[in-house]
């Protein structure tokens, strides 16, 4: 009976450390840069596009191409780093729990 009350507890502990995590990341801000930084896309820790920055020697009619295509990358550049930021923080939040390896959370 005691490992079950241990576990509840424990369960009851992440889920508040899981809350202010998820705080945390929702105003956590991360750039991503492409083209040498000629274009930053902002992002939240939740993915979501905060700003884009294009330095203006990249408003010419024969680029755009190139800037469509680095807005992209600076995107998956962001959206990298946020993935391995949530990551971070989550090994944190469960590095006490018996978690086989490889399992990610959330499910």
């Amino acid at each position: 009976m005691k490992d079950i009350m241990g576990m509840m507890k424990a369960a009851g502990e992440m889920k508040g450390k899981m809350e202010a995590m998820q705080a945390e990341l929702a105003n956590l801000i991360v750039e991503g840069k492409s083209g040498g930084g000629m274009v930053t896309v902002s992002l939240n820790g939740k993915g979501e596009l905060r700003g884009v920055k294009i330095d203006p020697s990249m408003f010419k009619e024969d680029d755009v191409e190139i800037l469509e295509d680095l807005i992209v990358a600076a995107h998956a550049d962001a959206k990298a780093k946020v993935e391995s930021e949530t990551q971070n923080r989550m090994a944190e939040v469960t590095a006490d729990l018996p978690i086989p390896p490889g399992m990610k959370l959330p499910f």
